[in-house]
């Protein structure tokens, strides 16, 4: 069993668990569940087109860092020019919560992607119960016909929709409704970075579509390749999280990607 194969099964446990203890009702009536969403599309059209993660952990790194503040961080990736942020709120593998969403929600004016493994219903009505703006949906662990229903679902909730996709089998969970389209540099299944096979699935995908390149951009070269390569978006962790101090981290290359 891979690593992705063993999150999926403890998912399924976890939000078995959750099911019993929380109604979808009771998800309805919280403080951020009619809220007006921010719209990470937009967001990266007219800002840095960078969503900076929070992340403690990982399995293939083990732990990143367990020390930075959410908040203090969130807030400086939002002053510093972020299109987004992205918190994991995976437990067991990469140590997040759904606190250290509810903790910057109110704090922050740009949008917050849930980043999890999304493979039941009920967890989009999480996602937007704890203030939530975008969703992610991984191709790995979905059907192309599970993509689509959990992409109405999340438009019905007012949530945007990241498609993550690895493979070119991958591009079939493709749907016109998808809003953004997020090519892992990173297999999931074994963890190898292959920048120049993600080039070539986004050059398979229709022009329109604001692509996202995730994981794996550790320098400036990186992040300028893919630019060039015609990325509108870059999901970026693990390079910030790594230091001490995320906040100074993003700050610095923010600087050296405008100069």
């Amino acid at each position: 069993m891979n690593i992705l194969d063993q999150i999926i099964k403890r998912k399924k446990d976890e939000v078995a668990f959750s099911k019993s203890k929380i109604s979808i009702s009771n998800l309805k009536d919280s403080e951020f569940f009619g809220r007006e969403t921010f719209s990470l599309k937009n967001s990266i059209k007219n800002k840095s087109g960078i969503i900076a993660e929070f992340k403690r952990k990982s399995p293939s790194k083990g732990i990143i860092n367990d020390k930075s503040n959410v908040l203090e961080v969130a807030k400086s990736y939002e002053k510093f020019g972020a299109s987004g942020i992205s918190i994991l709120t995976d437990q067991d593998f990469f140590g997040g919560n759904f606190e250290d969403i509810l903790k910057v929600r109110n704090e922050i004016k740009i949008p917050i992607l849930r980043k999890d493994f999304m493979i039941d219903e009920y967890q989009f009505y999480e996602a937007k119960s704890i203030g939530a703006d975008v969703v992610l949906l991984i191709a790995a662990c979905l059907s192309p016909n599970q993509v689509q229903e959990f992409t109405e679902l999340s438009h019905e909730l007012g949530l945007e929709v990241l498609l993550e996709i690895h493979t070119e089998e991958e591009l079939n969970h493709f749907n016109k409704n998808i809003d953004l389209v997020g090519i892992n540099n990173r297999n999931l299944k074994d963890f190898k970075v292959d920048l120049q096979h993600s080039v070539h699935l986004k050059n398979q995908l229709p022009g329109e579509v604001l692509s996202v390149a995730e994981s794996g951009i550790y320098r400036v070269e990186d992040y300028q390749f893919l630019k060039e390569e015609g990325f509108d978006g870059f999901l970026m962790g693990e390079y910030f999280m790594r230091n001490q101090n995320p906040e100074i981290a993003f700050e610095k290359f923010i600087f050296n990607i405008t100069i």
